[in-house]
């Protein structure tokens, strides 16, 4: 009985993809969009907390973020429509459809950097700098956002009979797999190593301000991008609706990327001395960022 009670305490079933307190009311809140506007809300605050530390204008961190979220989210879903593009050729309506889920956050990631990129050179100030205080809160979205393919009940592994399994409907199933109930959760895989990677950025930057470590700029990012991504690599092996192309694993592909740009920009930091380039040159750079009404 006792055995039976702690089996099925790790075992996961969606409650669906709506909030109950608005079903059948004819309006609906997805629980999907929550996340992501809970994911964004609260990773502007913590990078303007961030920003205070290190003596920026928390105001260009509000400022930034708007051009981010414009960017990234169209980003995500147009990356993840393009794979996908055999689901939406005959239903193109359904493009806009992102609160069914359906984003991809290589998408969001390369558009948010493209956003960023263009920021920084508007406003004459560094990137990397941009970047270290973005990280933390962007792997913490990261990880609240998996969520969502929790409560839409996509985004899961390969079936596993281990105690920790996640329940899927038949009507979300795979493929040949419509007979399999229980699948690995990888939403929380991804999820757990995310906030173990937020942990280990948090603990860089607080070191970093207290004088125990000396970051240059850039690292922060550049270990974000190393760390994330060596999560994401293995966690996408165990996926069954990876993005394709050919028989590569899109998603293990850019992983494998950022590893290298991450380790490379390291080296270039650190063994090379060197500073990492920039959109705007040092000597442009506005170097008085602090809030002038603090």
């Amino acid at each position: 009985m006792v055995s039976s009670l702690l089996l099925s305490a790790f075992q996961f079933t969606s409650p669906g993809s709506e909030l109950p307190l608005f079903q059948g009311t004819g309006f609906s809140i997805r629980w999907y969009g929550l996340l992501i506007a809970s994911a964004v809300l609260i990773g502007v605050n913590l990078s303007q907390y961030l920003a205070r530390r290190r003596r920026v204008d928390p105001e260009l961190i509000a400022d930034l973020a708007i051009w981010l979220v414009v960017a990234a989210i169209p980003s995500a879903r147009l990356y993840y429509v393009l794979f996908q593009w055999q689901e939406y050729a005959n239903h193109p309506e359904q493009i806009i459809a992102i609160w069914k889920g359906g984003i991809a956050i290589h998408g969001a990631i390369l558009g948010g950097l493209l956003a960023a990129l263009i920021f920084s050179r508007l406003k004459q100030i560094s990137f990397w700098q941009l970047a270290d205080l973005v990280s933390p809160s962007l792997i913490l979205g990261q990880a609240i956002g998996r969520w969502g393919n929790f409560f839409n009940s996509e985004a899961f592994g390969s079936p596993t009979d281990l105690p920790w399994r996640l329940f899927i409907p038949r009507d979300r199933r795979p493929v040949g797999f419509e007979t399999v109930e229980y699948y690995h959760p990888t939403f929380l895989y991804e999820s757990l190593w995310n906030l173990m990677v937020f942990t280990l950025l948090i603990v860089l930057f607080l070191r970093d301000l207290k004088g125990k470590l000396k970051l240059k700029i850039g690292t922060l990012f550049l270990v974000y991008l190393i760390a994330y991504s060596s999560g994401r690599l293995w966690i996408e092996g165990l996926r069954t609706d990876s993005l394709m192309l050919g028989t590569l694993r899109i998603a293990q592909v850019i992983s494998l990327v950022e590893i290298t740009v991450g380790v490379f920009g390291l080296i270039w930091l650190y063994k090379l001395g060197r500073s990492l380039p920039d959109v705007v040159p040092a000597a442009l750079q506005k170097t008085d960022l602090s809030d002038s009404n603090q």
